[in-house]
């Protein structure tokens, strides 16, 4: 009886195994035709749920044949509720289109940013762009293992990025461009940088967490401000959507370098904003009392953990006319770096780099950083609404840089120690804020057929670095932490003060006119803006001494702390008499007209721009310079063209031809001098404009919603192009400054390839850029007099790549994507190849950085409730910056170092150590 149970038992499994099938298909967006990733579908009798993949499929198996139920649902959309038949076989053809949930006010639909901030949302804005343009999602950024908007970008196609200090991200060059070439925009408005030398703007001071969207723009069009010959970077802020939304999220972690290392810190609580100079007038002579011992009062100790946490509330009110966003990120973190630096000298005929000393360097740095976003729409009714939104970033860097330097000698042993030593410990706080506010409307008349925009701004820009201290003294051994004997120097102790202020006035304007409709519509548009900057910059430093009698005193004997100094101070008045401190202003008008056509098969976008710049200069306190005042008034007109052929719904070729230019940063022209780390610097009264062609075609391909192929190729040819070197004075030809200079003509040209694509769960992003330049330098060498047989020196032409240019770039990112089971994770590597740190004056000298990859990763898993737990790692490798000089010399050899590589000298190495953070995060809506 037994027996007969059991065959009956499996006569019945196998009849209902015949009778299971699988149940496969897609979700797709019913305007977009797109799909969507991670909507929920519900097979009732029994009851089972899954949820769409990352390219928007998904997939119940062992479905028993016969009348189903089933439903999806996503947020934002409305849900589908369908009764199907399950067939045995070929099942694998559903389809499901949803729509959208929006809310909608007398015909306008205000959209959540839940879906212009996805992959999908992303993708259909570059489809759909005007100029070519990458663009980073908000929801790609949260779940990556970025903090930064500068981190963020390298992971763009054709950019890479320049790391500060601690290994973070800071400056982006796009396509072989250095970051001078590029700028960057809030909401489409440009923002000025704080930066005290430079336009450009530092990416670190953003946090990654208050945008919507990071946009990336490689081509202009009429409408764009013309100064951005590698491209523009756009930050879109976070909008309201239609229903209460909360995200937060806190996390903690830590730096590896600081397992292995104590932090260096100071008190820099009663540091002194302003110098003895300003509190108390021009004539005041200072003391020892006017400055604050807390920067010489240094302290080594573990730091706290990092903490980092970000908050953004929003909602519409009044039948959803009004519109409300607030957002905050506070982010807290130590870091810091290991760094060797050689210094060398060119000697010989060979010109050839020679050591003379090493220096080994080590940074501690907290980092505090600020971001506020705040916004307010009304929308009157579909042909009126106003915005006003306010964003303020502030970064706060309190820096430790503890140094010593072993001045080589033909008999020096690193392990005898038998080498002159310099001691140095700089303290340095550096706050850098940007604050924009924007008043902007949107306006339609005469059924849409007249648009107007306008915009009304201010922005502000600042950089203060009070009370900047180094303290600088002798030694006779080796040791790093001091515990031996050390010699103070004659003026061993400087306090400097640098500060600089700029502020925007700007308006906007822009009128769009639709002349024809239907199959063939022409849009006829024209605008323009003022913008009236006004710049301040301030430099004060004073230096100490010991007195006569305590002119030899040693550490560790004498005084046993630096705070014990009694210092007379050499230059009582300051310094503040110096070319440093200045005033500058810009105007800048600007208009364009432009027309944008569209076909079933084609668009066409084409007009000029023409942009008046008046840029000047006043020294405060000139010190004997040639042009105490000067100016710059120049007009450029800008013309473009760019069309898009659409082959398919899905495939297009784009194409774009634009003229740019560049302008010299205010210190690049005020002809000063002042001296940094390791040289002097100066500005260029003479420095030109740099003016672009610039030549794009790409093919685009957006198989899916989160999926596309691009590649593409571009061209610049760029007249005067603003290269810093080292140069001799016309003067005095034994000063050597590193100033800025025009070069000629040069041409950049590459091609790019970026591709997305996702298999279920499983997704890929790739991209890789090839770049090659050529500008030529004029360069110095030695020479032998066939006369005389003295060395003399001689002047050649060297060519080499633009400054910052990278031959090779690329991205790789794997991500692993499980809606049903809350999961997102991911690896992502960053390869930069070779590039120019520094140019040299010395033929085959330039100081060139070493190619290397970074490996971060990130995951995040959800629960219920809208929690979810998340880590990041960053630096995974512990990669290193490495600067080295392309040939050796024989010199060399004789120090007792692995300097030498492949025929290449190591100048430099920086270690940065691994970053790991873990946190939660909660979502409402």
């Amino acid at each position: 009886m037994n027996k007969l149970l059991q065959i009956l038992f499996l006569l019945l499994f196998c009849a209902g195994t015949a009778n299971a099938t699988k149940l496969k298909g897609h979700v797709y967006d019913k305007q977009t035709g797109e799909a969507i990733v991670g909507a929920t579908v519900v097979l009732e009798n029994p009851r089972r749920v899954t949820n769409t993949g990352l390219d928007g499929t998904f997939e119940f198996k062992d479905v028993k044949a016969g009348a189903a139920k089933i439903s999806v649902s996503y947020i934002t959309y409305k849900t589908i509720e369908k009764t199907l038949v399950v067939l045995k076989e070929d099942n694998d053809h559903l389809k499901f289109y949803m729509e959208s949930d929006s809310k909608s006010l007398d015909d306008i639909t205000i959209k959540s940013n839940a879906v212009s901030s996805t992959d999908q949302g992303a993708r259909r804005l570059e489809k759909n762009a005007p100029q070519l343009m990458n663009i980073v999602s908000g929801r790609a950024i949260e779940i990556s293992p970025d903090l930064t908007v500068a981190n963020v970008m390298q992971r763009i196609s054709g950019v890479s990025i320049e790391r500060n200090s601690n290994g973070d991200g800071q400056y982006a060059i796009l396509r072989g461009m250095d970051k001078r070439y590029n700028y960057t925009l809030v909401n489409g408005v440009k923002i000025p940088s704080p930066d005290n030398k430079y336009r450009y703007v530092p990416l670190d001071l953003f946090p990654a967490d208050l945008l919507d969207r990071l946009e990336v723009y490689k081509t202009l069009t009429p409408n764009l401000e013309g100064d951005a010959i590698g491209g523009a970077i756009n930050m879109v802020m976070k909008n309201a959507p239609g229903q209460l939304q909360v995200n937060a999220n806190v996390s903690t972690g830590y730096s590896q370098l600081f397992f292995d290392r104590k932090f260096t810190s100071y008190n820099a609580s009663d540091i002194n904003y302003k110098s003895p100079y300003e509190v108390n007038g021009k004539n005041y002579s200072a003391t020892q009392n006017d400055f604050s011992k807390g920067t010489l009062d240094y302290k080594y100790k573990n730091p706290a953990p990092n903490l980092i946490g970000s908050l953004s509330l929003s909602k519409r009110f009044l039948d959803n006319k009004l519109g409300v966003v607030l957002a905050g990120s506070y982010q807290n973190t130590y870091r810091g770096s290991n760094s060797t630096f050689y210094n060398n000298s060119v000697v010989g005929t060979d010109a050839y780099a020679t050591i003379t000393s090493k220096s080994y360097r080590e940074f501690s740095e907290q980092q505090q950083r600020t971001g506020l976003h705040g916004k307010i729409d009304y929308v009157f009714n579909k042909d009126h609404q106003i915005s006003f939104y306010n964003v303020y970033v502030n970064l706060k860097n309190q820096q430790v840089r503890d140094a010593v330097t072993t001045t080589y000698n033909k008999d020096y042993d690193p392990i005898a120690g038998n080498a002159q030593l310099v001691f140095d410990t700089r303290s340095r706080l550096t706050e850098q804020q940007i604050y924009n506010s924007t008043l902007h409307g949107d306006h339609k008349f005469f059924d849409d057929k007249f648009k107007v925009q306008w915009s009304a701004v201010y922005s502000s820009a600042k950089n203060d670095v009070p009370e900047n201290t180094s303290i600088s003294l002798n030694g006779l051994e080796q040791n790093f932490q001091r515990k031996r004997t050390s010699l103070v120097n004659t003026n061993p102790v400087t306090r400097r003060w640098e500060r600089n202020t700029d502020e925007d006035l700007a308006g906007y304007l822009d009128l769009t006119y639709r002349v024809l409709s239907g199959d063939h519509k022409l849009d006829i548009m024209a605008g323009g803006l003022y913008r009236d900057k006004q710049r301040s910059s301030f430099f004060n430093n004073y230096n100490l001494a010991q007195g006569a009698d305590h002119a030899n005193d040693i550490y560790g004997v004498n005084f046993q702390n630096y705070t014990d100094l009694n210092l007379v101070v050499s230059n009582p008045t300051g310094a503040v008499a110096n070319s440093l401190t200045y005033d500058a202003t810009e105007q800048t008008t600007s208009g364009y007209g432009m027309f944008k056509y569209t076909s079933a098969k084609l668009e066409v976008i084409g007009g000029a721009r023409v942009e008046h710049t008046n840029q000047g200069y006043n020294l405060l306190f000139p010190a004997g310079e040639s042009f105490p005042k000067g100016n710059q008034i120049y007009t450029d007109v800008l013309p473009s063209l760019t069309a898009k052929y659409f082959l398919t719904e899905k495939a297009q070729l784009h194409a774009s031809y634009y003229k740019a230019l560049n302008r010299p940063g205010f210190y690049e022209i005020v002809p000063g001098k002042v001296v940094n780390e390791e040289f002097q610097e100066r500005g260029n009264p003479n420095l030109q404009r740099a003016l672009a062609d610039n030549f794009d075609l790409r093919y685009e391909l957006f198989p899916g919603a989160s999926e596309q192929l691009l590649v593409g190729a571009f061209y610049k040819r760029i007249k005067n192009p603003i290269e810093y070197t080292f140069q001799a004075d016309a003067v005095r030809g034994q000063d050597i400054y590193y100033s800025p200079g025009n070069f000629g003509t040069a041409n950049n040209y590459g091609a790019e390839v970026d591709y997305i694509k996702y298999f279920s769960k499983v997704g890929v992003k790739a991209n890789y850029t090839y770049t090659h330049s050529r500008i030529n330098t004029t360069k110095t060498t030695r020479v032998i007099n066939s006369t005389t047989g003295d060395t003399e020196p001689a002047n050649v032409n060297q060519e080499r790549p633009l400054y910052g240019q990278s031959a090779h770039i690329a991205n790789l990112s794997l991500l692993f994507k499980d809606t049903k089971k809350g999961w997102d994770a991911q690896v992502a590597g960053a390869y930069t190849g070779p590039r120019i740190n520094t140019v040299s004056q010395f033929l085959n000298n330039d100081l060139w950085q070493e190619g290397f990859v970074q490996v971060d990763a990130s995951a995040e898993k959800r629960f219920k409730g809208g929690i979810s737990v998340f880590v990041k790692a960053n630096n995974i490798l512990n990669t290193p910056t490495k600067l080295f000089i392309k040939g050796t010399n024989p010199a060399n050899n004789d120090i007792k170092e692995d300097l030498v590589k492949n025929g290449n000298t190591l100048i430099r190495s920086d270690y940065y150590g691994q970053n790991y953070l873990v946190g939660f995060r909660y979502k409402f809506n």
